[in-house]
């Protein structure tokens, strides 16, 4: 029975096949398919600058208490990343983030150059005059970054920051210098079609979000730092850019713009404790708004992200406004994680990272009650040690008491101290107090270990403790590079 109807199915087989038309000839010509194209690849790399490991601690306080969690914690792949620079036991900035964006380990102050690039000549002076740089031929060459070999894929590329977009961190993606300080140099690096511009960037950089409109004016300009009559503002428009200069105009950008410069202040974008939210964007809304930009492309996309604020608060031992900016960095992160879902569940093409380039000599205090989050009533984090068992201030060896969050080095340094108060201590302009005294915002970074986290494609290939130049190298894997 079963032998029957095998060789009944095969009959009808036959005859299905012959009534087609089918024949060896036709069978063996190839079969047009319709064309499938790569799936693009995606980066999102967020720095925040400064942002140690104490740090990370006091915003989660801040913002949630002791048993919350921050967008960043959440992250299923963690690590420890080292940033010692090419010549320093602790790094600042320009070297830190050219070594994630080229696997170079540079000399401090210098932007994505070989390891041979001195930033000074022999007497100690640095190769920079104001914002002009002066370095000369032969001082090194230049290294190809992260944004420039997705560039040269056909990867659209974009630059976020709070900071001047001229400075270390966002230059280290698109420049190369020799000193990070020559700003309009590294202004005209990135203008399409101009003097000195990075053809590497080929058709630009697509989009350019930040602060720094002082070294993209003519220095007939009041707010200008340059000192020369070109308008690099102006040359963007020429080169097909939509300009942008307030949150207004900022807004009015549609998704399917091609290439987009927003540059909302002459200097830094203000603090987030003190933003005016109808003139400039926050770094969320800057993220988001990159995010749509460069997926309406479907080339697959390159994002930098820098919380570049959190820095330069901490340089003025201004906790409050350090760690704001955290939240802020940190509300960046889950946006970008929710966008990216939706464009690419599960993040299988997406790869996101979140880091920082160096830390700074902020600590935690005493053995202080658990202080929950901060409010307009509660100082939380940012207050006065007290005792887990009585609620009382902490005192020091002359009865005075102290705050929970301190530093190494830094501007209030008191040769006698005295009695403080919350009320004073959590003011958003309270300088927490130092053990060495430097001058006015001379904080320096510290040199320990920083975090790093990541989830989506080849996430999990980031953890452990790694060097910062081996971030590079595990980036390029992910995507193919």
């Amino acid at each position: 029975m079963k032998l029957s109807i095998l060789i009944a199915g095969a009959l009808a087989s036959m005859a299905l096949t012959a009534c087609s038309g089918s024949s060896s000839t036709h069978a063996d010509a190839p079969v047009e398919r319709p064309e499938v194209k790569p799936v693009g690849k995606n980066v999102i790399f967020f720095l925040g600058d400064g942002m140690g490991i104490a740090t990370m601690t006091a915003a989660r306080i801040y913002k949630v208490g002791e048993e919350g969690d921050l967008t960043i914690d959440t992250l299923p792949e963690t690590g420890f990343v080292t940033t010692y620079s090419n010549d320093a036991q602790v790094t600042d900035s320009a070297p830190s983030m050219a070594a994630y964006m080229t696997g170079v380990k540079a000399n401090n102050e210098v932007i994505s150059m070989s390891a041979n690039t001195s930033a000074r000549d022999a007497s100690g002076k640095g190769y920079v005059n104001g914002a002009d740089s002066t370095c000369p031929s032969g001082n090194g060459t230049p290294v190809d970054t992260l944004l420039e070999l997705m560039k040269a894929r056909g990867y659209s590329t974009g630059v976020v920051t709070t900071t001047r977009i001229t400075h270390a961190t966002p230059a280290a993606t698109y420049s190369h210098i020799c000193h990070r300080d020559g700003e309009n140099n590294i202004a005209a690096q990135l203008t399409p079609k101009g003097v000195g511009f990075n053809s590497k960037l080929s058709d630009g950089v697509d989009v350019i979000f930040g602060g720094g409109r002082r070294h993209f004016l003519p220095k007939t300009d009041a707010d200008s730092k340059r000192t020369d009559g070109r308008d690099l503002v102006a040359e963007f428009k020429a080169a097909g850019y939509t300009y942008a200069s307030n949150f207004s105009e900022f807004d009015k950008i549609g998704t399917s713009t091609a290439k987009v410069v927003g540059l909302f202040n002459k200097d830094h974008m203000t603090y987030d404790l003190d933003r005016d939210a109808a003139k400039e964007p926050s770094l969320a809304q800057m993220t988001a708004k990159s995010i749509d930009l460069l997926n309406n492309k479907k080339s697959g996309f390159f994002l930098m992200v820098e919380g570049g604020r959190i820095d330069h608060a901490l340089h003025a031992t201004n906790a409050r406004r350090a760690l704001q900016e955290t939240v802020a960095f940190d509300d960046a992160i889950k946006v970008a994680l929710d966008k990216m879902q939706q464009v690419d569940p599960g993040l299988k093409n997406t790869l996101i990272v979140v880091t920082a380039d160096h830390d700074h000599s902020i600590l935690l205090n005493g053995y202080a009650k658990r202080t929950g989050k901060t409010t307009a009533s509660e100082p939380g984090v940012l207050g006065l040690v007290k005792n887990v068992l009585t609620g009382q201030p902490e005192r020091d060896i002359n009865n005075n008491p102290y705050t929970v969050i301190g530093f190494g080095n830094g501007p209030n340094h008191l040769a006698t101290r005295g009695a403080l108060s919350d009320m004073q201590v959590a003011d958003k302009d309270y300088m927490q107090e130092a053990v060495v005294p430097t001058e006015a915002g001379g904080e320096t970074h510290g040199g320990t270990n920083v975090f790093i986290g990541a989830q989506g494609l080849g996430a999990e290939n980031i953890r452990g403790v790694l060097d910062n130049t081996e971030v590079f190298g595990l980036v390029k894997k992910a995507v193919g590079l």
